[in-house]
């Protein structure tokens, strides 16, 4: 994987703040309450690619990493992202900073250095465009290696550990019907809102079930629709998402034990629990396919190395084995907005008729047989309105005229 120096990327300021602090160690969480201008702190390794993105929408004066933002462990595109943003990322600064400031704290930023009032707090690596290029170089350095333990994982899990090909997996019974139904899976991986968006004309001539996996209900409600069922763990799905009346099926471990069951249930929502191992996208498709769905269309699920990394998953077992028992009743289509991109956008196509439209009125008012065509159309529509204002009370005379008149044009 070859590393981009970006070079016309907006520069992150040195200094940043007082603004309010906002702390949280699961990256998606903070995200539900980050506001435009505050400073997050976070305490994430290898940041990836859909939280910097996260972070990034949320528009905060600057982010502040209490861990390494590249490990090294993998060449992560997270970090880019915010610093192209022209966001400051603020890296390593320990884990002592969450002891040190307090939510809605006034904090601010001095280079790498973390300021509560006057007092230092925390001190760590300004990441430039530079500095996470070289890092990025030397995680991809590794990367034949993790590849190797990546591979391994994978046929170690199939061998001793899947319970996806077992005859003892359950899928739970559920009120919405299947059979013979196009089903839509929406998962908040990369690309996911384009490709969901190029599936407008798609969803409304097939109206498929429309299945959120976590987030990626709230994506279906973004877009304008309504979630028909919501797997996954309940732990990055909004409130709102899981009122909405869609039906809920919580993604439980092997044993049975579904810590999510207790998120819904306060919310006075009924649930089912899908215990199985694998990742909740593994087992949205389970269900669809047991529950007798014609076809499964999926949008933003992972299925690459690099992305099964960026969940810091070690493997890719599960998946593999859902797809083959899903077999070709899967349609992947991640990343269809980059296959397919509009080349000329309305605006500018309506821009292009009205300029021919007033090219071709120049046209016709410049020339002799332009003017008399205009004045013929004139008499037409003065005929036609003069007929159109007889049905409604008007003078018949001039009614009868018009219509000699639209009758001597036409013979």
């Amino acid at each position: 994987m070859k590393v981009r120096r970006h070079r016309d990327n907006p520069t992150a300021p040195t200094r940043s703040g007082p603004a309010p602090a906002r702390l949280d160690r699961r990256t998606k969480n903070l995200t539900k309450r980050l506001q435009a201008g505050d400073i997050a702190v976070i305490k994430h390794s290898d940041i990836d690619r859909i939280s910097a993105e996260a972070l990034v929408a949320c528009r905060p004066a600057a982010v502040i990493n209490a861990d390494k933002s590249i490990s090294g462990r993998y060449p992560n595109l997270g970090p880019s992202i915010i610093v192209d943003a022209g966001i400051p990322l603020i890296d390593a600064v320990g884990a002592e900073i969450f002891d040190a400031v307090d939510e809605n704290a006034e904090i601010s930023i001095d280079g790498a250095t973390v300021f509560l009032g006057e007092d230092e707090v925390a001190t760590g690596v300004l990441q430039t465009a530079e500095t996470i290029a070289d890092d990025m170089h030397a995680a991809e350095a590794g990367m034949n290696s993790v590849l190797v333990d990546f591979i391994d994982n994978t046929i170690e899990y199939i061998r001793k550990d899947s319970d996806l090909l077992s005859a003892e997996l359950v899928v739970p019974d559920v009120k919405t019907t299947f059979t013979d139904r196009h089903v839509l899976i929406v998962v908040r991986g990369y690309h996911y809102k384009e490709d969901l968006a190029m599936l407008a004309s798609y969803i409304r001539e097939y109206r498929p079930l429309l299945i959120g996996v976590d987030g990626g209900a709230d994506a279906i409600i973004e877009a304008g629709y309504r979630p028909d069922m919501i797997v996954g763990d309940m732990d990055s799905v909004s409130d709102t998402a899981l009122t909405s009346g869609a039906e809920i099926v919580v993604h439980a471990y092997r044993d049975g034990n579904a810590p999510g069951t207790e998120r819904v249930r306060a919310l006075g929502v009924d649930c089912v629990a899908f215990a199985a191992s694998g990742t909740s996208e593994d087992i949205a498709m389970l269900l669809a396919d047991d529950k007798g769905a014609e076809l499964i269309v999926a949008v933003g699920t992972h299925d690459t190395v690099m992305e099964f990394l960026d969940k810091g998953r070690k493997g890719m077992a599960s998946t593999f084995i859902t797809r083959l028992r899903v077999g070709s009743k899967l349609i992947d289509a991640k990343g269809v907005s980059l296959l397919y991109r509009q080349r000329i956008s309305s605006l500018q196509l309506a821009v292009l008729i009205i300029a021919g439209l007033v090219a071709l009125g120049v046209a016709l008012t410049a020339t002799s047989a332009g003017q008399t065509f205009l004045g013929l159309i004139g008499a037409q529509l003065d005929g036609l309105f003069g007929w159109i204002g007889s049905l409604f009370g008007g003078d018949p005379a001039a009614a009868t005229e018009s219509a000699g008149l639209i009758q001597g044009l036409n013979p």
